[in-house]
């Protein structure tokens, strides 16, 4: 949902999505001189509660002397910027949002001018398409907050794993427990399938006499050996299919096609593998699409690799299911399987980005491709986010990484690009910060494992693209995988747009405190020109402009 509203001159507007609403601010530069900052106060009408969103600076003649990773009011100490994120908001609640500018001293604000807005936010489950995403943060100071310095399995009740979980798999264990026997049936298709209550639910479901079939990846180890083992210990053998053909490639799916009565209608689909690691570690996203004829090809993909195919065979077959579609992309959802015998996907999803006039947003979980390389230098959006797990794809070190890592740091210093890099606070020497901790639930992709790509996200005709491949040439030719382009749906886009946000919010902060041996993020407050850097040709301008929806 998306709300605006101006007031004496001050514009505020509203993006919300499940668990996040952005808030974009504007005030004439004529205006600005003095500004304090901005006052945030939410009132909850579901829960009817009132009260100031908390931010994690002070003013340094009025700091209260809170211990670290304390928080304090937007009341008195205002937000010193003109894009700010309510990730405390919860699906489907009504928040009125009241933005007060602030002038005068800090020990004496003095309101310029009031905005107040309401919104709804969005239900993981509506319409024809269901998004959930897991929490993705372990190493933050919520956690630390919530749960010390354990690790998950360490926190008793299982708390730390709800809390990870975020919904995301309360949502997978409903989507196979609604299974009625002699209704309803499973074809599954998994990369990582080694999370073992998950597979202990497929075998009670399967034997109470739901139909449940299954290929996963047995390629190479990992995940190969891993699966193997949890398949056989939980007796899942004779529903399962061994994908073995193309074995430096990998089986790369994580979706799920429900059928009834013979008929698919839907598909569990997303980034997110049926692993440890993939529901509760790095950030993932789960897509059910409620849609017969997307179901349809799902399944008709499936049955082709339950043969385990050579790659070769598949190739042919992957294209007649789920030609490249053209340009202009149809409204409503299009799918796109691999592999292919070219990279024209690939191509495909360049030329959508380079297209993009009013927002880029990707993920990157192992390096920039060059096409997309070329996106970011050439593409005429104002504003083009990148949020990678790397600066570079795995390479040892050396002139080819050196040469790599300077690209894309060519990339960084363009005022359209705002990058963030997957990190975790390290020390505890940074003053107001604690140190944090990774959940030790995975080794590879440690933050960013999400793909997907946002186009235009804020116009009438977004552009979401999203599923298992990683935006790679290997992920079009050589691996399985899928991919769906879903154009025209606003509120996807703005699910879509606020978890990015709050995933770059979180890296992009972490990064930059990182960056130097010295605290370069101050606990205080400033009392000077703090906005002047969010108006002219700047990256905090391109982004003022964009999450404001400035002509």
């Amino acid at each position: 949902m998306r709300k605006s509203k101006t007031t004496n001159g001050l514009k505020v507007n509203a993006i919300s999505g499940t668990y996040v609403v952005l808030l974009g601010f504007d005030l004439p530069k004529n205006k600005c001189n003095g500004l304090l900052g901005f006052s945030i106060h939410r009132y909850d009408h579901n829960e009817n509660e009132s009260y100031y969103l908390e931010g994690m600076k002070a003013f340094a003649e009025t700091d209260p002397g809170f211990p670290p990773e304390s928080h304090y009011s937007t009341k008195d100490h205002p937000i010193q910027s003109f894009q700010w994120a309510d990730y405390s908001a919860k699906p489907g609640y009504k928040y009125t949002y009241t933005i007060t500018a602030q002038k005068g001293k800090p020990k004496k604000l003095i309101p310029i001018a009031e905005t107040q807005i309401s919104i709804t936010t969005e239900s993981p489950e509506s319409d024809n398409h269901d998004v959930y995403f897991n929490r993705g943060t372990a190493a933050s100071q919520e956690y630390i907050r919530r749960f010390g310095n354990k690790s998950p399995e360490d926190v008793p009740n299982n708390k730390a794993f709800e809390w990870l979980s975020r919904g995301i798999y309360e949502a997978l264990v409903e989507y196979v427990k609604s299974c009625t026997p002699g209704k309803h049936s499973l074809r599954i298709a998994a990369y990582e399938f080694n999370y073992e209550p998950f597979l202990e639910l497929l075998k009670d479901v399967s034997d109470s006499g739901v139909d449940i079939k299954i290929i996963y990846d047995a390629r190479k180890d990992p995940p190969r050996d891993k699966n193997q083992e949890k398949v056989n210990l939980k007796n899942l053998q004779n529903i399962c299919t061994e994908r073995t053909e193309g074995a430096s490639y990998i089986s790369h799916n994580k979706f799920i096609v429900k059928l009834e009565n013979n008929r698919p209608i839907s598909v569990w689909t997303g980034g997110m593998n049926f692993s440890e690691g993939g529901i509760f570690g790095h950030s993932n996203v789960a897509h059910v699409i409620e849609e017969p004829t997307i179901a349809k090809k799902y399944f008709d993909y499936w049955t082709k690799l339950s043969n385990d195919p050579k790659t070769t065979k598949i190739k042919n077959e992957v294209e007649t299911i789920s030609p490249i579609p053209q340009i202009p992309i149809p409204k409503g959802t299009t799918c796109v399987f691999s592999p292919r015998k070219n990279l024209d996907a690939l191509n495909l999803y360049g030329e959508l980005a380079q297209k993009a006039k009013n927002g880029l947003f990707m993920t990157f979980a192992f390096g920039m491709n060059k096409v997309f390389k070329d996106v970011y230098l050439n593409c005429k959006s104002p504003l083009r986010f990148a949020l990678l797990e790397k600066i570079t794809r795995p390479m040892k070190k050396g002139p080819e990484r050196d040469a790599e890592e300077k690209e894309i740091q060519d990339l960084r210093n363009l005022p359209e690009n705002v990058f963030a890099i997957g990190d975790f606070v390290r020390t505890n020497e940074f003053d107001g910060w604690v140190k944090e901790r990774l959940s030790g639930l995975n080794s590879n992709v440690k933050y960013i494992h999400n793909k997907f790509m946002l186009i235009n996200p804020l116009t009438d005709d977004p552009i979401v693209i999203t599923g298992s491949a990683n935006f790679s040439d290997a992920s079009v030719i050589k691996n399985d995988e899928n991919m769906v382009i879903i154009r025209g749906n606003t509120r996807v886009a703005d699910i879509y747009l606020g978890e990015f946000m709050r995933l770059f919010s979180h890296h992009s902060f972490r990064e930059s405190l990182n960056f130097s041996k010295k605290n370069q993020q101050p606990k205080n407050l400033s009392t000077g020109n703090w906005w002047i850097d969010y108006f002219g040709n700047t990256q905090r301008s391109n982004r003022r402009k964009f999450f404001t929806q400035l002509d």
